[in-house]
């Protein structure tokens, strides 16, 4: 999971830098009577596995999980959303629309950023206005598309924004939008202080923020310390002395250091610990479902995965890989094969859109299908690739696949690795890669259409695969604009019927969250998206 979930697996680090910095405590910001944001005494410093983010730490510019566990607990926005993905307020007083096309939205008085500047309705205007603006050039700038005045051509304002008050503005839409408040709780939509606009490139070495922590120093490729923000005045009180971010070089090194106790949390269980994890660790594993979806992403840009012959390679490789095998020995259960693009866990999920049987292990038929594009145009003798970061254990799961490819296609299928997550990413932004490549996705917020508009609409954000189809844009636009939930999910699982037919991405399965936390830490809760609530954990020592 591009916008903001571009999945890495764990980044940068090393074991002998892992020992010296995640000691209980550590770090600067280091002190047994810091206080949360309700002012109340805390814990100690949670040590969490990570990795170094790809982007400056700018709302509008991060859309990858390593530097988005950085922005959702150094900034508030007018939402938040709690553990099962309910919507709640944070800044906002209220929401409020009668044709869901204008809203108009106010928002509690004295919240302050951390410089101690007010966060005003203008915070929010601005923002938006900055990250929307083409010359910009930012990550989430697809997010405003549906606010009026947005444009792709050229620069503009949001002339669909008004400031009212310090504490109230309004929202005009290009048509009706019912999600669009559940969207409001994501990184883009964040509020910036005017201090931003003086240097956007020293804010984005050290953000000022408003949420419930923030930033006391990042260390590249090493460590982000996150200490609580005193004056936050949201319902994500902080209940420890703050947290570091620590980056990691092996999967295997985090999880080992969270089992000898120089690490509090792990995000992502290494493969090799699958079928153990939860012995290991009893009541301290997590293992639950989650709003994540690994795919193979097809490039637009090369030719021999285009027109009749590409579409129906497509076909034949999703039709060559065995993902209830796959996912049973690599993976032990803790991922469950594809039937959509989407989750299972987001409303609206389905196991029978018309088109999905390519998803479906038939090595007789993907081999007819491969035959059939080589009658077109010939793929010549190199191998299949597949891109992704060699710094997580994704080699382990293209392996297998790669094996599935060969056996059922007689092609030759490769890993392509790339050292680090920011270097994979860089070379599939900059489009050199040679042949497909890894996506992983975790929603942004709890709806369909942000596993199909941010991933697969034209020019959006994280649409890595440039690809491009107006029958799937006017659907897309067709669904947003439903004046109910259940017409707007009968038309996404339509838009989906193109996505079959297109394959742009090749769904694998989707991912449980699996991780795990020490003896030293309590109320660790991971969340509807896989990402863990740190404001809420506690620690012993």
């Amino acid at each position: 999971m591009t916008p903001r979930r571009r999945l890495a697996g764990i980044g940068a680090f090393t074991l002998a830098s892992a020992l010296l910095l995640s000691a209980c405590g550590g770090g600067s910001g280091d002190n047994p009577e810091a206080t949360g944001g309700d002012g109340g005494p805390t814990t100690g410093i949670v040590t969490v596995s990570n990795g170094e983010p790809q982007n400056p730490l700018i709302p509008t510019m991060t859309n990858e999980t390593y530097g988005s566990k950085v922005i959702n607990n150094l900034f508030a926005g007018l939402v938040y959303y709690d553990a099962d993905g309910a919507v709640k307020n944070e800044m906002a007083e209220s929401i409020d629309t009668e044709d869901q096309q204008t809203y108009t939205i106010k928002i509690k008085d004295g919240w302050k950023f951390t410089d101690g500047t007010p966060v005003t309705a203008d915070s929010y205007v601005k923002a938006w206005n900055y990250g929307a603006k083409l010359s910009n050039k930012q990550n989430l700038s697809y997010f405003f598309e549906p606010i009026e005045g947005f444009s792709y051509e050229k620069d503009s304002e949001l002339t669909g924004l008004k400031v009212v008050s310090d504490t109230e503005f309004t929202v005009k839409l290009m048509q009706p939008e019912s999600d669009f408040k559940t969207r409001l709780g994501y990184a883009a939509f964040m509020p910036l202080p005017d201090s931003f606009f003086d240097d956007p490139k020293a804010f984005g070495e050290k953000p000022v923020g408003n949420g419930p922590y923030m930033l006391d120093s990042w260390e590249h490729n090493q460590q982000i310390s996150l200490r609580p923000n005193k004056d936050y005045q949201g319902a994500r009180k902080v209940q420890n002395g703050g947290i570091d971010l620590i980056a990691y070089t092996e999967e295997d090194t985090a999880y080992n250091d969270l089992l000898s106790g120089n690490l509090d949390i792990v995000t992502n269980v290494p493969s090799s610990a699958f079928a153990t994890f939860e012995d290991d660790l009893g009541d301290r594993a997590v293992n639950q479902p989650s709003a994540v979806i690994q795919v193979v992403n097809v490039p637009e840009y090369l030719p021999e995965w285009g027109g009749e012959a590409g579409h129906m390679r497509r076909q034949a490789v999703s039709m060559a890989i065995n993902r209830d095998e796959i996912t049973k020995t690599i993976y032990n259960g803790s991922r469950t094969p594809a039937t959509d693009f989407t989750s299972p866990v987001i409303d609206g999920w389905s196991d029978d859109i018309p088109g999905n049987e390519v998803l479906k292990y038939d090595p007789e038929r993907a081999k007819q299908l491969w035959d059939q594009a080589e009658g077109i145009s010939k793929f010549g003798d190199k191998a299949i690739t597949i891109a992704s970061n060699a710094d997580s254990d994704h080699q382990t799961w293209v392996d297998a696949v790669c094996n599935n490819i060969r056996s059922a296609l007689g092609v030759d299928c490769e890993f392509a690795p790339f050292p680090t997550f920011d270097e994979f990413l860089d070379a599939r932004d900059n489009q050199t890669l040679k042949g497909l490549f890894r996506g992983g996705w975790q929603a942004d917020y709890p709806a369909m259409s942000n596993f199909l508009g941010p991933i697969y609409g034209t020019g959006a954000g994280s649409n890595d695969a440039q690809y491009s189809s107006k029958e799937f844009d006017a659907k897309l636009k067709e669904a947003n604009g439903a004046d109910t939930p259940e017409k707007a999910i009968a038309l996404y699982k339509e838009a989906q019927t193109i996505l079959f037919k297109d394959m742009p991405g090749i769904p694998l399965w989707y991912q449980n969250v699996t991780a795990g936390y020490g003896e030293d830490v309590d109320n660790v809760v991971f969340g509807w998206d896989s990402d863990p609530l740190l404001y809420q954990v506690t620690k012993n020592s």
